[in-house]
């Protein structure tokens, strides 16, 4: 097999590509840094696409090292022949390998390895090499009162046992079952009860294997975990034994037609067909988990890229009802300025006096907006800030946020170090008005997991999300880049090259020595060498840098290109600015990209991110996003009337729809269906967490709180 080829034929790239790519990884880069900065050894392959790679890289590897280790496992037995071999060799999936290898594995006593042990291997082989066999006859030969052999009967079923296992272990034969369970099987859920249930929809359901949706599977399976559904895979089950019997049918065992259709129906139901149908169940969950957690990493990411609300003085707001809701007050920079307890809500229902303290505190620090956590008493809460800031002069807005992994941060190591004299309880809302001026600096903080933005999170493979979901920070961060002299080491550990033990000495170094001048000055952080700096550099910023190029995304190692090219095109460092290089890209045009290219001695890709990197030092990619919409009142079920047009946020995408937050206590449902008048078979293809919307309400269920709504015929010119 080679490897090469596949990921060549597989991924539709060039040999250079795979070549270079496959390199690159091997010598220990990281992924953000080959997307960025290694464009035309890849043929600027994007950040998802290089992982894509890598994981298609790991599978051919581990598939590679497995045919070889059942090679010598074969080998061992004296029984590799040159025909397993090329099936090896030829084998595309680990689960090739494994069919291949299953008659040679190491088995624990079955009812066919206990017929061996009575001597029925040679009955077994008459069935497929006699013709025409008296079976009971033959099978009294075998009797063996010693060996508790003594009944014909006995002895028949021990041989075809020995049969039935052949019969399972056939590569051929599994393969063909697996494919046609897999091209035309079904899955089938009934009700285990008549108990009402959110799986009612699946108390009897039946659909085709190729077509059934991710998120049906994942419902499915906890349907079928919490006991409210059995689940089968269906196919035609006489097809699969004919063709059992068809494979071991032969000139030699004519007329014993009847005796492998025996074995060949015991083979399939006890033991192939229930392998089988785990593998399809299986299959169909790795799919699905696949998409969920690919559905999870799109939405962390959009959360991630929200536009920042800066130089404003933040109230974080953590709602609760018995225990009194936390406030937290901040400064521009995030710093805690003043927190406190107030109960407005149930039970104790102190409206009035926790307006006046409210009050004072937004006097006091100047509060620009409110940023109340989604949770528990969430609406409530709402409503009792707009009610207050409708009472006072100084103009505050407010804003719900998304709180989870909230509570997890404010337990967590981390905060203990940020806040080690403020209570568990504070830090919950101390974390609430921090992301709300950054969301990203503030939700690195949390363990991806734990931010609620998914769908059946709980239900993927912990180790895939974590590993996926890593990489959505990792790639996110690296996107917009750090401020090595204001981050904190729980954002400087996610740029590329840097761990958290160098996260935490960047850290110390600039508390003991000041603000780096000059990225240089990273080489003196201890144990940051020059295989991690050559990752990191270019991620970092310096917005105080002596060296304008330190606060952008050029990589130190284009330092020399870059000048070059400014002194090409009659400007100077002193020029690095979006006002002053208004006419760099007519230049280019004149002087000709490829001949400035070759001129300055680097790739066109490379010279093209040098150009825009140089037009706007420091720029935040995010702050071209939409802005998260602020609001003054609040709005209730019963306001809402069918055909209204409201503006809303995307607060969570899965594949069945978009729940956007209109400002009532529940989020109304975009059903995918109602996203637009194209074909739309993700929604996460159309929307990302975050997006402002125009919706249309088309629906309304008081009784249960729920709102449907729809994009199609909305202008969405309108957004905020």
């Amino acid at each position: 097999m080679d490897i090469k080829e596949i990921l060549i034929k597989e991924m539709g790239l060039r040999p250079s590509q795979v070549e270079n790519t496959i390199r690159l990884i091997d010598e220990g880069n990281t992924i953000p840094f080959i997307a960025r900065y290694r464009k035309e050894m890849t043929g600027e392959m994007t950040d998802v696409q290089l992982r894509d790679f890598g994981d298609k890289l790991t599978y051919l590897r581990n598939l590679e090292e497995r045919k070889e280790d059942v090679k010598r496992l074969i080998d061992e037995q004296g029984k590799l022949e040159k025909g397993l071999v090329e099936a090896i060799d030829k084998a595309k999936t680990l689960q090739e390998v494994e069919d291949i290898y299953a008659p040679f594995k190491q088995k624990k006593r079955t009812r066919a390895t206990i017929a061996k042990e009575r001597g029925l291997e040679p009955l077994a082989n008459m069935i497929l090499l006699s013709k025409n066999l008296d079976i009971r006859k033959e099978a009294e030969k075998f009797l063996d009162l010693e060996n508790g052999l003594d009944d014909i009967d006995m002895a028949i079923s021990g041989a075809k046992d020995i049969l039935a296992e052949v019969m399972s272990d056939d590569a051929e034969i599994r393969k063909y079952i697996r494919s046609q369970a897999l091209k035309r099987g079904q899955v089938q859920s009934k009700a285990k009860s008549e108990e009402d249930s959110v799986y009612g929809i699946y108390y009897d359901f039946t659909e085709r294997v190729v077509d059934i949706l991710p998120h049906r599977t994942l419902a499915i399976n906890r349907g079928e975990k919490e006991g409210f559904l059995s689940v089968k895979v269906l196919v035609d089950d006489q097809q699969m034994i004919d063709k059992i019997v068809d494979s071991y049918r032969s000139p030699q065992n004519m007329g014993n037609e009847g005796i492998l259709e025996e074995v060949a129906q015991d083979a399939y139901k006890r033991l192939i067909f229930p392998a089988i149908e785990r593998e399809v169940r299986n299959h169909l969950t790795d799919l699905a988990q696949e998409r969920a957690i690919k559905v999870f990493g799109k939405n962390l990411q959009g959360l991630l890229l929200q536009p920042p609300i800066k130089n404003a003085v933040v109230m974080g707001f953590d709602p609760a009802y018995r225990t009194g809701c936390k406030i937290a007050v901040v400064d521009k920079n995030g710093k805690l300025l003043d927190f406190t307890t107030i109960y407005p809500t149930k039970p104790q229902n102190r409206v009035e006096e926790a307006k006046s303290i409210l009050k004072k505190l937004i006097q006091k620090h100047k509060v620009d907006i409110i940023s109340i956590g989604n949770g528990t008493a969430s609406r409530e809460s709402e409503k009792f800030v707009a009610d207050m800031i409708g009472e006072i002069d100084r103009p505050v807005s407010y804003l719900i946020v998304n709180e989870a992994g909230a509570s997890v941060y404010s337990a967590s190591k981390l905060a203990n170090e940020e806040h080690p004299d403020i209570n568990v309880s504070i830090r919950g809302a101390i974390s609430i008005a921090r992301r709300l001026q950054d969301p990203m600096a503030e939700l690195v903080k949390i363990e991806p997991k734990s931010i609620g933005v998914g769908q059946y999170q709980h239900d993927v493979n912990e180790k895939r999300l974590t590993e996926i979901l890593d990489g959505v920070v990792e790639d996110s961060v690296n996107q917009i880049g750090v401020d090595a002299n204001t981050a904190s080491y729980s954002l400087l550990e996610h740029v590329a090259g840097i761990s958290s033990g160098l996260a935490k000495n960047i850290v110390a170094y600039r508390d003991e020595n000041g603000d780096f001048e000059d990225i240089n000055d990273l080489k003196n952080v201890k144990r940051l060498g020059p295989a991690a700096f050559k990752q990191a550099a270019g991620f970092i910023r310096l917005p105080n840098a002596k060296n304008t190029l330190d606060n952008t995304g050029v990589h130190p190692e284009s330092y020399k290109a870059c000048l070059a090219m400014l002194d090409l095109l009659a400007y100077s460092l002193d020029d690095v600015d979006a006002s002053r290089l208004d006419q760099i890209d007519k230049k280019v045009k004149d002087y000709g990209l490829d001949k400035l290219s070759s001129d300055i001695g680097v790739g066109q890709a490379t010279l093209k991110d040098i150009i825009e990197e140089i037009k706007k030092p420091g720029r935040d990619i995010r702050e071209s996003g939409t802005k998260p919409i602020l609001r003054t009142d609040v709005m209730q079920l019963e306001d809402l009337e069918e055909g209204m047009v409201l503006n809303g946020t995307v607060r969570n995408v899965v594949d069945f729809g978009a729940f956007v937050d209109i400002g009532i206590k529940n989020d109304g449902l975009v059903h995918i269906s109602k996203i637009s008048n194209k074909m739309v078979k993700n929604a996460s293809d159309f929307l990302t967490v975050g997006d402002i919307v125009m919706v249309k309400v088309i629906g309304i269920d008081k009784d249960k709180g729920r709102v449907s709504l729809s994009m199609k015929g909305v202008s969405q010119d309108l957004q905020a």
